[in-house]
């Protein structure tokens, strides 16, 4: 058996993840048991809630524990199997595996994954993973845009944000995104087809907000929570409804996250508030999945992967979230495709 190379949590972050609070090790591989494979994960998919994992807050996982390995998800191809089902040589969704270079994990956690002509591997990391999943539930099963509405979409140049943008233009929504950089605002409106988009980084958010919504804002898509979700709220029409998505502006903060400062707006304008998580919805994938792909081989949704190379350099790249030096969905590459 080769060796491993982890990421393992050390001590639990203060504020922002600092050096010390993760090391790189190496691990022994252990032998396979029956009904499990040996996969090498090619690539690891970095994401706000990471920060959440190494915290022991309370929250919708157990928190990865002191010495474990770090929790993340890989693809990757398998390398040895004592699976009737899973075969050497397939390429596996290997589920939450962890910052490693190799994962054994049982027959029932590793998904083939399937092949679609013109798709690259990078997509099932994204646009057609847990990431494309969580914006189509979040934005059709509790936004609900309508032809006509205008919907907000806040950290709308990453991963998920980017998506469900694209897909409430599909519904026929009018489409506002907050981004932090022209760069990022014009690839919204000049590539996804935001109808427009707010540099939060260059621009007052709430004067823009009134510029490009002079009819309300009907669909929240929430990812950013703090003063952006406070502008946005204040704005919100009769009805309206919020995916809460994330609050990637709170994740380091080592005080308790505030709420909305009007909270009585919910109450005055009926507005929905739902928080959720993408494994709320995994036992529908299969129906997001029929909607995505097609989109995506019809060129109608388009996505982004920022890759950084090397397991090495995980624990440096995942602080680009909360920074977003990181163009759409930011990866590890861990070792060379098939």
């Amino acid at each position: 058996m080769p060796g491993n190379r982890q990421w393992v949590l050390k001590k639990r972050p203060v504020g922002d993840i600092a050096p010390g609070d993760l090391a790189f090790v190496d691990a022994p591989l252990r032998p396979l048991e029956p009904g499990e494979v040996l996969v090498r994960n090619v690539y690891l998919s970095l994401d706000p809630t990471n920060r959440i994992w190494m915290s022991d807050q309370d929250q919708y996982l157990p928190p990865v524990e002191v010495g474990d390995v770090m929790r993340g998800g890989t693809i990757g191809v398998v390398e040895a199997s004592r699976s009737d089902r899973i075969k050497e040589g397939q390429v596996v969704n290997a589920g939450l595996s962890g910052w490693q270079t190799y994962s054994i994990v049982h027959e029932a956690m590793a998904n083939p994954v399937p092949t679609l002509p013109g798709v690259p591997l990078t997509a099932y990391m994204s646009v057609l993973g847990a990431t494309g999943l969580t914006a189509f539930f979040g934005m059709t099963d509790i936004g609900r845009p309508q032809p006509g509405e205008t919907v907000v979409i806040s950290a709308a140049a990453g991963a998920v944000g980017s998506i469900a943008g694209q897909i409430a233009k599909l519904k026929g929504a009018r489409v506002v995104g907050i981004a932090g950089g022209p760069a990022k605002c014009a690839w919204l409106t000049g590539d996804l087809g935001f109808d427009a988009a707010i540099d939060y980084k260059n621009e007052d958010v709430g004067a823009a907000l009134d510029r490009h919504c002079p009819r309300g804002i009907d669909v929240n898509f929430e990812n950013v929570g703090g003063e952006i979700m406070d502008a946005v709220i204040a704005r919100m029409n009769n009805f309206s409804r919020m995916p809460l998505c994330g609050m990637i502006s709170s994740y380091n903060s080592t005080e308790p996250v505030p709420g909305p400062s009007d909270f009585a707006r919910v109450l005055m304008r009926r507005i929905l508030i739902k928080g959720f998580i993408v494994i709320d919805y995994l036992p529908r994938a299969a129906e997001g999945m029929a909607e995505l792909a097609p989109w995506v081989l019809e060129g109608k949704i388009k996505w982004k992967a920022h890759v950084v190379e090397g397991l090495e350099n995980a624990a440096e790249a995942v602080k680009r979230l909360f920074t977003g030096d990181h163009d759409g969905k930011l990866l590890v590459r861990i070792s060379p495709e098939p």
